[in-house]
């Protein structure tokens, strides 16, 4: 199994999807069982851990993320925040049921350099019947400091 989807051929079907509650589904990406999204391959990041509401991803930013300025793209702190929201939002999906993304904010308080490793976290606030809300982090792996804080609510369908 490729650690990341190299095509839709690599992807669980949606019977398999479903069998499975959120929590499971994010063990089995963890463990290598299931693949990790092919963006996170684009993008250089990967999951890292998982725990009922929590999810945290390791990852880079390389010159082939970055603005025509030279600096992260935006929609690279974004789409690590999106994910690692999100797979918190995951782990606390019911067996049957999925997630999407209803809407998420960024907040990037300092410029990431290319090349640092982060560590991003996400961090259920709310999980219900038909909706979720999840904070995020984007931190230095060795500095520490805060780059960027996201939010999102997710809709729970099925």
């Amino acid at each position: 199994m490729p650690l990341f989807a190299e095509s839709a051929a690599d992807l669980p079907d949606r019977e398999t999807l479903l069998s499975m509650s959120g929590m499971e589904f994010m063990q089995a990406m963890l463990a290598g069982t299931m693949p990790q999204p092919t963006i996170a391959g684009l993008l250089n990041y990967r999951l890292e851990s998982v725990g009922e509401g929590r999810a945290s991803f390791r990852g880079t930013p390389e010159f082939r993320h970055t603005n025509p300025f030279g600096g992260v793209h935006g929609g690279w702190y974004g789409t690590v925040l999106d994910s690692v929201m999100g797979c918190a939002v995951m782990t606390t999906v019911p067996k049957g049921r999925w997630y999407t993304t209803l809407e998420f904010k960024v907040n990037i308080s300092r410029a990431l350099p290319v090349g640092m490793e982060i560590i991003a976290e996400g961090e259920i606030e709310h999980s219900g019947r038909s909706t979720a809300v999840s904070l995020g982090r984007i931190r230095g792996a060795e500095d520490g400091r805060l780059y960027a804080t996201g939010s999102t609510t997710c809709i729970i369908m099925g």
